[in-house]
């Protein structure tokens, strides 16, 4: 009966794609998982589902990304009140920006390749900025929630100048491996083939409007109904936050955007550089995601009580105003924070359970050497996947998987890049990350919906992904 220990994310998983409903499913899965852990007993299942719940808190990292996502709320209800938000669409079309849905979909791409600091950002920007546009061109929720989600996770392992890369030279350095580290990581992006593929992918589809499986579906009931949301969709943040009217004093300015999301993103930097003692990629993510956006709160409720900020010639929000909007866009995002303490929680117990050591013993590794790579990928995958979580598989896969390449003969860096890949795909793909979330709620788009449409895209690029590592295995 070692096989139960599958049985938790797989059910949570599997309940959610086919119920639509989100939170009871993982609530499930939790539930199972915890009863497992207890020796089989439901009650005491209940107990130790509790237990897991208030765990979560007990990890600083955990409590900071919960934290940071209230008070993302807060800050899209402030740049929509101000008009920021459609002032940049006024003034991004005055530049021809956004007139097209080409060139709505070119921006949202561009945009998340260039915020490659932190993935939860990448979502946030490419989200506030684009939703408006996306909307008012009738380009489904599903769809913007695919830009934000696929340019985080793979943009930023692709481009590691950030806590991605420090966390996996981190791994590398516990292998031992210190010398020439650096060289091996980048090494191994090239061998990143998922990322490398799902971004081009994502690319292609914004230039030529290709669409196929239920995002097509998507996009035609948008294109002939104006129905951004399926009927009966739950958007992971309030409509009501989604769709803010600006205030009657507003002077509806792009700088009542940008600014925010400037000093939100410079503040990462900052971050990354206190955090890590003045190494960037030793820095502390969510230490620094948090500090950012807080600090792009205090930032905008600052310039927005500015004498002549409004279009009175006085503030365009008093103090209490702008407090105001923030606990109303905090309040919309607690179904969000739930459905992450939910996920962590999951996590937490899948872990608990050596659902990853599990996994690696049933496949074991009698295969022919030029299979180990693509192996390595399908099994990284699946642990990501149904934990939610590609930090959680790197660490998994890497002590073994560079040792099995070593004792093989295997390319190390073509080792490390199936891992990598795997990770990339559970994260970009599963409805537990945290990013998959995030994206859901910076669209405004059913994280049901968002999964469902973004699966078949997903699960096509993991197929071109198997190809080319047993590709690269032949020729290695």
């Amino acid at each position: 009966m070692d096989w139960i220990v599958l049985a938790p994310p797989i059910i949570a998983i599997v309940l959610a794609l086919w119920t639509k409903e989100v939170y009871l499913s993982l609530l499930t899965g939790l539930w199972l998982g915890a009863t497992i852990l207890v020796g089989g007993n439901p009650l005491l299942g209940i107990r130790e589902l509790l237990d897991q719940l208030v765990t979560v808190f007990e990890d600083p990292g955990n409590t900071r990304i919960i934290i940071f996502s209230l008070l993302v709320g807060g800050l899209i209800a402030l740049v929509q009140g101000s008009g920021g938000v459609s002032g940049f669409i006024n003034w991004a079309q005055k530049r021809g920006w956004g007139e097209t849905r080409r060139s709505s979909e070119l921006l949202a791409w561009g945009i998340g390749m260039v915020i490659f600091v932190e993935s939860s950002i990448t979502c946030l920007i490419v989200g506030a900025i684009n939703r408006p546009l996306f909307d008012r061109l009738k380009i489904p929720r599903e769809k913007l929630a695919f830009y934000c989600d696929v340019t985080s996770a793979p943009v930023c392992m692709m481009i590691p100048l950030n806590g991605w890369g420090a966390y996996v030279l981190g791994l590398l350095a516990a292998q031992g491996i210190t010398e020439g580290s650096v060289g091996l990581l980048a090494t191994a992006l090239i061998f990143n083939f998922y990322a490398i593929a799902v971004i081009l992918f994502s690319l292609a589809m914004a230039i030529t409007g290709f669409r196929f499986g239920s995002m097509a579906t998507a996009e035609i009931r948008a294109e002939e109904t104006g129905a951004v949301l399926r009927p009966g969709a739950t958007p992971l943040i309030s409509e009501e936050i989604a769709a803010l009217s600006p205030s009657d004093r507003s002077r509806h300015r792009a700088i009542d955007l940008l600014l925010p999301i400037g000093v939100m993103v410079a503040t990462i930097f900052v971050g990354l550089y206190i955090t890590g003692d003045g190494e960037i990629m030793q820095g502390s993510g969510s230490t620094s995601v948090l500090w950012a956006v807080f600090a792009a709160v205090g930032v905008a409720m600052f310039m927005y009580a500015l004498p002549g900020s409004g279009n009175d010639g006085k503030a365009l929000m008093t103090p209490v105003e702008s407090m105001g909007l923030v606990l109303k866009g905090s309040s919309g995002l607690v179904g969000m924070v739930i459905l992450v303490v939910f996920a962590f929680a999951l996590g937490q117990v899948s872990r608990a359970l050596e659902m990853g050591p599990y996994i690696l013993s049933v496949v074991g590794t009698d295969w022919p050497t030029w299979w180990i790579p693509s192996l390595v990928f399908v099994v990284g995958s699946f642990i990501s996947f149904t934990l939610g979580s590609s930090w959680t598989g790197f660490a998994i896969l890497i002590p073994i998987a560079l040792p099995l390449a070593d004792g093989l003969d295997i390319s190390p860096a073509l080792m490390l890049g199936a891992v990598l890949s795997g990770g990339v795909f559970g994260d970009h793909a599963s409805p537990l990350s945290d990013t998959s979330l995030i994206a859901s709620m910076s669209a405004a788009s059913d994280h049901v919906d968002h999964i469902n449409t973004q699966l078949p895209y997903a699960l096509a690029m993991g197929g071109v992904t198997i190809a080319g590592f047993l590709i690269a295995g032949l020729l290695s």
